[in-house]
């Protein structure tokens, strides 16, 4: 966790000790290969995820879906066509609606 809050800190980013969890959790699950919190790595940047689909009440359960299964064409832009690989079962139900969560709360 030590390494986790230093990456953190580094990157001039504030976050409680759930949210530290929750980055540390991203890291153990091969998020950060393809996102960044504040940058477009592969995939979009989770602080564009959470702009994006702010207010809608149906975001979190389609971006749970799309972090199970995969799939591409909701950031083509952003990705020139690279899919998101489907990160179930590899990584377990509820560990993926703790991320979505995160990611929506930034």
């Amino acid at each position: 966790m030590k390494k986790i809050t230093l990456l953190v800190a580094a990157a001039g980013i504030a976050f409680s000790g759930s949210s530290l969890a929750d980055v540390a959790l991203a890291k153990k699950s091969g998020c950060f290969a393809c996102h960044s919190i504040e940058r477009k790595i592969v995939g979009p940047s989770w602080n564009d995820i959470a702009a994006r689909y702010k207010g809608d009440a149906s975001a979190r359960a389609a971006l749970i879906k799309k972090v199970k299964a995969g799939g591409k064409g909701n950031w083509t832009e952003v990705t020139k066509g690279v899919p998101m690989p489907p990160y179930s079962p590899r990584v377990s139900d509820a560990n993926i609606e703790k991320l979505v969560d995160f990611i929506l709360s930034l």
